[in-house]
């Protein structure tokens, strides 16, 4: 199975559009969202094309494609206008005979460990800054932000496959993290 992981979309239409543009080109089977699909939050500030409803529109044909955690920005009246599942905390996903936590990142992260074993990978967004880092007992792993990049990173996004992890800007670039 191949998965593309984004993450803090933040209601850019924009945005969105170059993701699911990305999603088609890459031909992955799934779409693993990290939360913060529609509101731009209070610290930051409006993305590119902000426009909620719009992002909505663009998301719902593929709801059979989307695995989705809640973000801090996500909330009830948000899954009321989603066809798709927002509001789980966290997944756990089986991928290559690893365990991925999936989470936002809000509460859940390098400083707040959930109950992980060893080897297992973190893999969250939140902080819009991609990740890479083996921390000893497990790994962690962030996409960055789709729409609102932080600390100088791409606009991107990761794919898992049977060849391993690969983050890449929206354009398809990989790039080293």
């Amino acid at each position: 199975m191949k998965l593309m992981i984004a993450s803090d979309i933040h209601g850019s239409a924009l945005y969105c559009r170059q993701m699911l543009e990305a999603y088609r080109r890459e031909g992955a089977d799934r779409l693993l969202l990290l939360g913060d699909l529609l509101y731009h939050g209070p610290r930051n500030d409006l993305p590119e094309e902000y426009a909620p409803k719009e992002v909505i529109a663009l998301l719902a044909p593929l709801k059979q494609e989307l695995l989705c955690v809640r973000g801090n920005c996500d909330c009830e009246v948000d899954q009321m206008v989603l066809p798709f599942p927002i509001l789980a905390d966290y997944c756990l996903l089986e991928v290559n005979g690893r365990t991925i936590f999936a989470t936002h990142g809000h509460v859940f992260h390098p400083g707040n460990l959930p109950p992980l074993k060893e080897g297992d990978i973190l893999l969250n967004g939140h902080t819009h800054v991609p990740a890479n880092q083996d921390m000893g007992s497990f790994h962690y792993m962030n996409p960055g932000s789709v729409s609102l990049p932080k600390e100088g990173s791409a606009r991107g996004y990761m794919i898992c496959d049977q060849e391993g992890f690969l983050w890449k800007d929206l354009s398809g670039r990989i790039l080293t993290i």
